[in-house]
């Protein structure tokens, strides 16, 4: 969430405790899934407290809260007293949290999620009703909240198939070395090669060479295509915020012909090394809906300062997007290579 945007679906997750119809246990550990730091949370948080965050960035704030962070694929079972859920968007993936977070709750806990109105609210309501049995629901905050009942029965057949909605798998793409990628839901272009991805990558030079780092990675296109156009390539760096992906690129490059690394990492903060070549396609989102233009401009800081000199950035983004006063900040050479579709294709040379 940007620093100063009121995270509606926290807020509306916290409110029945601040209503008095919730209360945090007397005794027994918590679990938020897919926390994030804010008013809300500090308002109401005890401690006993942990939580899963795929995303670097969230993941961060909460660590330096003191939060635990879990491994969101190997929760304990049965254990906590209160299960929080914020669900992401995409289907499958918010079916299978939702899954998760009741098949972690101890007996007699209460399992509570929200949903922005405007992020799917009613089908993620009537998707826990299924599992749960029922649930009690409050609209606030252009949200809806819902949470189990006491007696909440839940569907043992349906909870374990929807554990399993995300789980990692193969996608077929014959243009890729092996004609296909694993991935799974809820990560960027889950099932298939993105557009502006293979644009950018059918425009890359065969001589790119020597020390390459690939700039909000996904689960690894990029990098793979720059490995099979590139051979002159000695080593390549892959930082991703969404530690999801990040897996995946790893099952993805698992034989790389040439010294790989895989960073957890958020790109806003900067990178650490120095790179020859750089390939990059900025993500224009955060973990809300709306344009962030700022996050692609920090890319292009950020790789300007981890290229050499003479280094140069590989860039695609939407046609739209407002870029060019942060190219010409960090880089000397800044030429239009493609523009098709939408996206345009940008190639900047450190000074």
């Amino acid at each position: 969430m940007a620093a100063n945007t009121r995270d509606n679906p926290l807020d509306a997750l916290m409110h029945p405790f601040a209503e008095g119809l919730l209360h945090w246990p007397a005794a027994g550990d918590v679990l938020f899934l897919r926390g994030r730091e804010g008013a809300a949370l500090h308002a109401h948080r005890r401690p006993a407290l942990a939580a899963t965050q795929p995303f670097r960035p969230e993941a961060a704030r909460l660590q330096r809260l003191g939060i635990e962070l879990l491994d969101e694929d190997a929760l304990p079972d049965a254990s906590f007293a209160l299960v929080l859920v914020l669900p992401p968007r995409q289907r499958e993936e918010a079916r299978a949290l939702l899954a998760k977070a009741c098949a972690a709750l101890a007996p007699g806990g209460t399992v509570v999620a929200a949903v922005a109105n405007d992020e799917g609210a009613k089908s993620r309501e009537a998707d826990f009703k299924q599992l749960a049995g029922g649930a009690v629901t409050q609209s606030k905050f252009h949200c809806r909240t819902f949470w189990t009942q006491p007696d909440a029965a839940f569907d043992a057949a349906l909870l374990a198939q929807w554990r399993r909605l995300d789980a990692p798998r193969q996608i077929a793409a014959p243009g890729l070395p092996g004609g296909s990628f694993h991935s799974r839901p809820g990560v960027f272009a889950w099932d298939r090669v993105d557009a502006a991805s293979a644009m950018l990558a059918a425009a890359l030079p065969a001589d790119l060479r020597g020390r390459v780092a690939d700039l909000g990675a996904g689960w690894g296109y990029l990098s793979m295509q720059v490995l099979a156009r590139c051979p002159r390539v000695e080593s390549i760096d892959l930082f991703e915020a969404d530690a999801r992906a990040l897996s995946l690129a790893q099952r993805n490059l698992a034989d790389a012909r040439v010294p790989t690394g895989f960073h957890w990492h958020d790109v806003e903060q900067g990178v650490p090394g120095r790179f020859d070549a750089i390939v990059c396609n900025p993500p224009f989102h955060a973990l809300g809906r709306g344009d962030r233009p700022d996050i692609g401009r920090a890319f292009i800081a950020a790789a300007a300062d981890a290229l050499v000199r003479g280094g140069s950035l590989w860039l695609v983004a939407n046609r739209h997007l407002p870029y060019e006063d942060a190219l010409g900040t960090g880089f000397s050479q800044v030429r239009s290579v493609a523009q098709n579709g939408g996206f345009k294709i940008v190639q900047a040379v450190k000074a």
